[in-house]
């Protein structure tokens, strides 16, 4: 009998690009023995790994093993996860973030207000690197609890009995939660582009019980951790900055030219145009 589970396993299993195998490889090669390696966001869903930047979540096996330094294994216990960049080859280029696999198991439960993992990972991903099986039956285990999260929070948000309704519903609202520069619509456009898959999934949880969120605190404490992990990132991610715009350009079409200082103070720069940026909408 199938099962959401069964379902995730094979979801996970989906075919990707060459490109993201090959950055996938190099991340093992860096991390020696991840638990897993899943690649998610906009080469998922087809676009071209030269328009945008790869995104991938490295899971380790103990905090111990992200790095030496005792700050850096702190910044991803108390504001996970931690987010690097990498570039391979000149031409693929990918953020990544990394996280203990029991850290990242425990952001995914309905006890979890904050959506940041669990509406990431209610969306199709692919498991590009795998330590073995068992790890393999951990993470599809651990995306079936995101789904169901997800959907339960969904289902607290509307009357609706259509499938993709409730969807979207649940991934507007957790746009809201975040300092997001898509435009209003992206819910529905996330959803529209594998409407199978959010009907097949939402088949295995008929039975969820809506969550009531207090919607108002779920946003104000989304982005009050939104800004955290931006500031956090501010000093792992090289080319941060540059990414941000882009990223801000590309969803808004909102331009925004940074000063040689900017780049060089990221997190002050930050402060400095988050006003603007929220005047002009080209965040929320």
């Amino acid at each position: 009998m199938t099962t959401l589970e069964n379902f995730c396993a094979t979801s996970l299993a989906r075919e990707v690009p060459d490109e993201l195998r090959h950055m996938a490889d190099f991340l093992v090669a860096k991390f020696k023995d991840p638990v897993a390696i899943l690649a998610y966001g906009s080469c998922i869903r087809g676009v071209a790994a030269s328009e945008t930047l790869m995104d991938f979540y490295v899971l380790i096996e103990d905090i111990a093993d992200l790095s030496s330094s005792r700050i850096s294994q702190f910044a991803c216990a108390a504001v996970p996860p931690n987010v690097y960049y990498a570039e391979l080859n000149g031409n693929l280029r990918a953020k990544y973030a990394v996280l203990p696999l029991a850290q990242f198991a425990r952001w995914m439960t309905r006890e979890t207000v904050n959506p940041y993992f669990w509406a990431r990972f209610s969306q199709p991903s692919a498991l590009v690197y795998v330590r073995d099986e068992m790890a393999r039956a951990d993470v599809a285990a651990i995306t079936a609890t995101a789904m169901q999260t997800c959907y339960a929070n969904a289902m607290g948000l509307t009357d609706s009995k259509d499938a993709l309704v409730i969807w979207t519903a649940g991934y507007a609202n957790t746009y809201r939660t975040e300092l997001r520069s898509e435009k209003e619509g992206r819910a529905q456009q996330i959803v529209e582009t594998y409407p199978g898959y959010y009907r097949e999934a939402a088949g295995f949880m008929a039975s969820q019980v809506p969550i009531k969120s207090n919607i108002y605190l779920q946003h104000i404490g989304g982005k009050f951790w939104s800004a955290l992990r931006l500031i956090k990132a501010a000093f792992t991610f090289q080319g941060g900055a540059d990414y941000i715009v882009w990223k801000i350009e590309r969803h808004s079409g909102e331009k925004i030219v940074l000063t040689d200082w900017q780049r060089r103070h990221p997190v002050i720069a930050g402060f400095v145009l988050i006003g603007t940026l929220l005047r002009k909408g080209a965040v929320r």
